[in-house]
């Protein structure tokens, strides 16, 4: 998620700072990636030798959770993953917020496993390029990968948004895909005096993008009873209904265009891409696969009680330099890199508060969560 001052006059708003979240640091995506490249090629092959579908990455995998409990009693340990070294030997992945000075090193081996150490910095949650605007007010029915939030989402003197990500169905029905702290994670009566509810509007673009003046934006969606994840869930995810019109009905994302209604397992070395709020539209690969990880949230847009929480099951991507990911993409859909018609893989919500070289990215498996919801994609 991303933040901004309320404007006290009509002058440039300041740089949007990003919402709070982890404690330890992942990356987000800084920059856009435009413009049109080749289709991936066939990764049949990759996904049967490098998912947690091949006994070698699954035997690690085993691994790396018996030891993550005790490796992240170091409170400077943010996550552990089952990933590569670079010649391609599975091996456990340990992210840290630090380089850990003065502390015991990590061993090399864990029962005869490979370590390899990431020092990503404490993670957080991303609340809130290329030739097509993603902050924009759109004429509806709108696409998706957008700037969009809950209507009411400022407190403290600052207004924050995130990314309306993809379109599921239910029952029926039509949603539109974020994460819980871009739609759901006002819970207190703090500086706005008033909670996420049932029945609030959602809007496009989101409040950062309208000078903090939802008079400027459009009602897009509602939110529903049980449309959020958190605390409790373990994928940090939210629906909101789509009011009639306002969204198109292909579930269409800006500069992907139409997606597969059939989704993807994650797989070390994927090549995935994604469309949102902040840096449009970029592409990565996925590092790491059965991803521990501990984030950091506040609890309304600012100013709010900052709380923790674990995640297990998780995909990790690169991000060099917030590349990928960064503060108000949250809620983004990450799919195959592939030209037509991609599958969908995980749904993006935090990243590397440092947008270093080794900042990573994280996404809940797009399974987890649409079984969360039991809910369906929409597309082809």
């Amino acid at each position: 998620m991303k933040k901004t001052p309320l404007p006290l006059s009509p002058r440039a708003l300041g740089l949007i700072a990003l919402a709070i979240v982890a404690s330890l640091p992942f990356w987000s995506g800084c920059g856009s990636d435009s413009g049109n490249a080749p289709s991936a090629p066939d990764q049949s092959w990759e996904k049967a030798e490098l998912s947690l579908d091949s006994p070698r990455i699954a035997a690690v995998a085993a691994v790396q959770d018996r030891h993550t409990p005790d490796l992240m009693q170091d409170p400077e340990i943010v996550g552990t993953a089952t990933g590569l070294t670079e010649d391609g030997r599975p091996a456990i992945l340990v992210f840290t917020a630090s380089d850990r000075q003065g502390k015991a090193p990590m061993p090399v081996t864990i029962e005869g496993v490979p370590v390899i150490v990431h020092v990503t910095g404490p993670l957080k949650a991303f609340k809130s390029g290329g030739g097509v605007s993603h902050t924009a007010k759109q004429t509806p029915p709108i696409q998706l990968g957008t700037s969009g939030g809950w209507r009411y989402d400022l407190a403290n003197g600052y207004c924050c948004g995130g990314t309306l990500g993809s379109l599921v169905q239910k029952g029926g029905t039509q949603y539109i895909l974020s994460n819980w702290h871009v739609l759901y994670s006002d819970i207190v009566n703090g500086g706005n005096s008033r909670t996420a509810q049932p029945g609030d509007p959602v809007i496009q673009p989101a409040l950062i993008d309208v000078a903090c003046n939802a008079a400027n934006a459009q009602n897009v969606a509602t939110l529903v009873a049980n449309g959020g994840s958190l605390p409790s869930g373990n994928v940090d995810a939210g629906i909101a209904q789509v009011t009639s019109g306002m969204v198109r009905t292909d579930g269409s994302i800006l500069e992907i265009g139409t997606i597969s209604a059939t989704t993807i397992a994650p797989f070390v070395g994927q090549a995935v891409k994604k469309s949102g709020r902040t840096t449009g539209l970029s592409r990565a690969s996925v590092t790491g696969i059965n991803g521990t990880v501990t984030i950091g949230y506040e609890n309304e847009c600012a100013g709010g009680s900052a709380f923790n929480k674990t995640y297990t099951g998780q995909i990790i991507t690169s991000n060099a330099r917030c590349r990928f990911l960064n503060g108000g993409d949250s809620g983004s859909l990450m799919v195959q890199d592939v030209t037509t018609d991609p599958r969908a893989v995980g749904l993006l919500y935090a990243g590397s508060v440092t947008c270093s070289q080794s900042a990573i990215a994280i996404a809940n498996p797009i399974g987890a969560v649409l079984s969360y919801f039991g809910a369906t994609m929409v597309g082809n």
